[in-house]
């Protein structure tokens, strides 16, 4: 008889069916799908997207219901209280609680006042901040989030977790945040997941795009300011090229956007600027297919899982210096620039837009073939997998010497 599978409780802000959250929703999805025949997946979540005051239909809250490999929990904002979630907790009786967030009011910090009022039994607690480190990203709500870093060293909260970094870049941000209190913390590194083999490779229909157009570039992801849109656009004012950008992504910020849409007023005429909104996950690959280039020059990122699907649909990425993909350089699928030298990146556009048409094919069949090798590394399954393993077998090692 084959033994129990280790169980998992993550807690996560917003999940499957919801979208507008990209690449954390999908990161916990690629997890589930790759490891759940390994591990047990309970899922607690919001029952609704970020963004969104209308709860997803056809689910039933505060009920456990299979979600692909997953058991999913579904709570309302309103009824996510420190003893409900503590409940919840007991109730399950996980092998191990995975947190999603180090910033996330309730399911982090309310999280973890349980575990210290022991509300609940002793647990290892694996923490991904999810590129919340990343000094992009802390310079955004700057004072706000000083005061409560400052606040979680001095009152220990955070203290005896396992850090989960997606990248030794993330692992030097949570050493800098974190690297001076005692004990010191623990960080395992394991890249974020991509989809399996099946769901990322597609032949070479995406290599093959004839050139007779403008140079089509386009931009996926939340509009806000990590995501850096404003800059993008910054760039292409001085772009002397004909081309059409486009921009996908549901509006995380009103005002942001507001700044945005004065900027494409105030575009020369030779770039034609269209906003498509919002775009469901299965239809990302193709959306991102009708393009040539992908241009992210995102503030920050832990991963990046839309720029695993740009390269999946063939398209070399124009990215910021501040991601985990430095390797499509050498690989000539993608660009890492500073973002202090705007005008790089439009000489890197202005560079595409005199390809030939076999070149962007060659190029757009070199993406591909690398985001597929991407998807199946076996070392980075392992990892993962190791990750929770590893720790359920450390934290009852050490209470069996205690």
């Amino acid at each position: 008889m084959r033994e129990p599978k280790p169980r998992i409780l993550a807690f996560v802000k917003h999940y499957l069916p919801g979208y507008r959250m990209g690449g954390p929703t999908r990161t916990i999805a690629n997890m589930v799908d790759r490891l759940g025949d390994d591990l047990d997946f309970c899922l607690v979540t919001s029952d609704r997207d970020m963004g969104t005051a209308t709860r997803y239909p056809g689910i039933t809250r505060e009920y456990w219901q299979p979600v692909g490999k997953a058991r999913v929990h579904y709570v309302s904002p309103r009824l996510a209280s420190i003893r409900y979630l503590a409940t919840l907790i007991s109730r399950t009786s996980p092998d191990l609680i995975y947190l999603n967030s180090f910033f996330d009011p309730s399911f982090t910090q309310k999280v973890l006042i349980a575990r210290r009022l022991k509300l609940v039994r002793d647990t290892p607690i694996v923490l991904a901040p999810r590129g919340e480190f990343s000094p992009g990203a802390l310079r955004l709500k700057a004072s706000k989030k000083t005061l409560y870093i400052k606040l979680a060293k001095l009152l220990g909260p955070y203290s005896g977790l396992t850090w989960h970094a997606s990248s030794e870049r993330e692992e030097t941000d949570i050493r800098r945040m974190f690297g001076h209190v005692s004990p010191p913390p623990a960080i395992v590194i394991a890249r974020n997941l991509a989809p399996g083999q099946e769901s990322t490779h597609h032949g070479d229909d995406t290599s093959l795009t004839p050139r007779g157009h403008a140079l089509r570039v386009c931009f996926l992801s939340r509009i806000s300011p990590m995501k850096n849109l404003d800059f993008a656009l910054r760039v292409l004012k001085t772009v002397n090229s004909p081309l059409t950008f486009t921009i996908y992504g549901p509006k995380e910020d009103e005002a942001y956007w507001r700044t945005c849409e004065a900027m494409v007023a105030d575009l020369p005429e030779n770039i034609q600027v269209d906003y498509r909104g919002a775009v469901l996950p299965e239809q990302v690959r193709g959306v991102l297919r009708a393009h040539d280039v992908f241009f992210l020059p995102t503030r920050g990122e832990n991963y990046g899982h839309v720029i695993h699907e740009a390269l999946a649909a063939g398209l070399p990425v124009l990215l910021s210096d501040q991601t985990p993909w430095g390797d499509v350089v050498d690989a000539g699928v993608g660009w890492t620039l500073p973002l202090n030298d705007p005008a790089a990146f439009a000489r890197v556009i202005e560079d595409v837009d005199g390809w030939d048409s076999d070149r962007l094919a060659m190029t757009k069949k070199m993406a591909s073939d690398f985001a597929l090798a991407r998807a199946v590394a076996p070392d980075t399954l392992e990892a993962n997998l190791n990750l929770f393993l590893d720790t359920i077998r450390s934290h009852a090692s050490t209470n069996v010497s205690r």
